[in-house]
């Protein structure tokens, strides 16, 4: 019988901060994830092999309202994706989590209606705290950190990347949570967004959660949150949501 091939060496010098030579054999292999295909505008796309389901375009039994995060939501569920319905109030998931890779799909009304931040408006709350904009900005001028993808009133996106109102859309977020240090001591979270492909912000350190026409800080909280997605009175349509947690590297 065939012996195993050798991988790698074992005589190189350490890597410093790790226990692993340069091109170590015995370094974990990093897990097998399958890729999913790429959404169309008929069709969402498929997550990863690992992704975690928030929204499937059927099933909507993982979200509650924001509100007191038991009751079940109003928002309209149909067509493979859920609809927010007039004074339905923002939606939460039941699933909280921190550091991750965030997928999401979104339409505002393909009828336009209103300008400025009246027009399509709703927004993605990572943690339930830390706003990206949702808002229809084609051909529609709002002040800059309001605008499409924008940490809400603390930094513009570096690019207007808004498809036509009723086109669907997509977020790809790369979220790191803050830590609270015990001597009080922060290390902000910082995230990265691309819209239709298009970074909109690279590694962007926040300076708390989001707030309107207020300075942003922090104060203590979970390590952990929801995903909530903001009624703001339009009719803005989501589906395909998923996440992917972020974990460490040398996992065995």
């Amino acid at each position: 019988m065939a012996e195993d091939k050798k991988l790698g060496f074992d005589d190189t010098p350490l890597i410093p901060g790790t226990k692993w030579h340069v091109h170590d054999g015995q370094r974990p292999q990093p897990p097998v994830v399958t890729p999913g295909c790429e959404s169309t505008q008929d069709s969402p796309g498929a997550a990863p092999s690992d992704a975690i389901i928030l929204f499937d375009g059927k099933d909507a039994s993982g979200w509650v309202k924001a509100s007191d995060r038991v009751s079940p939501i109003t928002w309209k569920v149909a067509d493979g994706c859920m609809e927010v319905t007039p004074k339905g109030g923002g939606i939460a998931t039941k699933e909280h989590f921190g550091d991750c890779q965030l997928h999401l799909e979104w339409a505002s009304p393909a009828e336009v209606s209103g300008d400025d931040q009246g027009r399509g408006n709703s927004g993605a709350f990572l943690m339930g705290l830390y706003e990206i904009q949702i808002l229809d900005c084609y051909d529609n001028l709002t002040y800059a950190d309001g605008t499409t993808g924008g940490v809400y009133g603390q930094c513009p996106p570096l690019a207007n990347a808004c498809r036509e109102p009723g086109q669907w859309q997509t977020y790809d977020i790369i979220w790191v949570a803050p830590r609270f240090i015990g001597d009080g001591r922060v290390i902000p979270a910082r995230v990265t967004v691309l819209h239709n492909g298009v970074l909109l912000h690279h590694d962007r350190v926040l300076m708390g959660p989001t707030q309107y026409r207020q300075v942003a800080s922090y104060q203590p909280h979970a390590e952990t949150g929801p995903l909530v997605l903001q009624d703001h009175g339009d009719p803005v349509r989501f589906r395909n949501i998923w996440y992917r947690p972020i974990g460490g590297y040398d996992r065995t």
